[in-house]
């Protein structure tokens, strides 16, 4: 697929959030419906303009795994398959897999 977000929109993937915790915990679908969602970012634009016109850099890349606001990102389907796409204000927290 062929993408390129404008400004500071982003294009992601939902990463399914694991409904197990590492102690054996069997987590509801009630506990995570209000919680932030997981992403992993498709495309990025180049960024938003300031009002002087200059340029700023997205705060993520491609391939990040990011937290998200549940209701920020619109939902849209390609080829029959789900897809979010946001602005970078939507965006709450990189999530680092290393350390996870």
């Amino acid at each position: 697929m062929n993408i390129r977000p404008l400004n500071d929109h982003i294009f992601l993937e939902p990463v399914e959030v694991e409904k197990t915790t590492k102690s054996g915990i069997v987590l509801p679908d009630t506990a995570e419906k209000e919680k932030p969602i997981r992403g992993k970012i498709i495309a990025v634009g180049p960024g938003r303009t300031d009002e002087r016109g200059i340029r700023i850099p997205m705060s993520v890349k491609e391939g990040d795994i990011v937290l998200f606001k549940k209701y920020g990102p619109d939902e849209i389907e390609i080829d029959g398959k789900k897809y979010l796409v946001g602005e970078e204000a939507d965006i709450l927290a990189i999530i680092n897999e290393q350390n996870v």
